[in-house]
């Protein structure tokens, strides 16, 4: 892979939109959002709201693969942390932690997505949403092998899902990565470091 900039994230180049300059239209867009402790809207939102368009019609397609989706938690954010981890995001990666703790996985299971689809412990099919995730950040596609380990357990629609989440929270790990959006107060993306030390 591409040396990184080591100082990409340094400084943000689009910052959250501040309340005092919420227009009624960015009101209505966020008024819908759960809250942080403190009632903070995530910076995600408040910067995305800077395209109130594109926000609009982003926000129920994301709700869809995150809240409404038919993979089960622990597969979604299996596949979103192995996402994480592959394009370096560590504002994707320290808001889908708690997540990924809430849906089942353990400390021990984030520890073994950075170190990947072949670290001990993954059942057959664990692996197998690893390597999707893989697969698809690498090669935009899903191996003829990984396709039919994943149809034995998954139909139709399921298998349209991973692959689109997948490239959702890769779309979404862009546009972080690239405006620089800061993790919130209260997260952190501890964790997610040792991608680094294996380049």
């Amino acid at each position: 892979m591409p040396e990184r900039d080591p100082v990409r994230n340094a400084l943000p180049r689009l910052v959250p939109l501040p309340e005092g300059d919420w227009d009624t239209r960015t009101r209505h867009l966020l008024a819908a959002l759960p809250r942080d402790p403190g009632g903070r809207v995530p910076n995600i939102f408040t910067t995305l709201v800077r395209h109130p368009e594109l926000y609009e019609q982003f926000m129920p397609f994301g709700g869809q693969l995150l809240r409404r989706g038919r993979l089960s938690g622990r597969f979604r954010e299996l596949l979103i942390l192995r996402t994480s981890y592959n394009t370096g995001a560590p504002y994707e990666w320290g808001r889908h932690v708690p997540l990924a703790k809430a849906s089942g996985l353990t400390d021990t299971d984030i520890d073994r997505i950075v170190q990947g689809p072949e670290a001990d412990g993954w059942t057959a099919l664990e692996r197998s949403l690893m390597r999707a995730a893989d697969e698809l950040n690498r090669d935009a596609w899903l191996c003829d092998a990984t396709w039919e380990v994943l149809t034995e357990h998954f139909g139709d629609a399921e298998m349209i899902e991973i692959t689109m989440l997948v490239g959702q929270y890769h779309m979404v790990a862009f546009f972080l990565n690239s405006v620089g959006v800061e993790l919130d107060p209260g997260f952190d993306s501890a964790g997610l470091d040792g991608r680094e030390r294996e380049r």
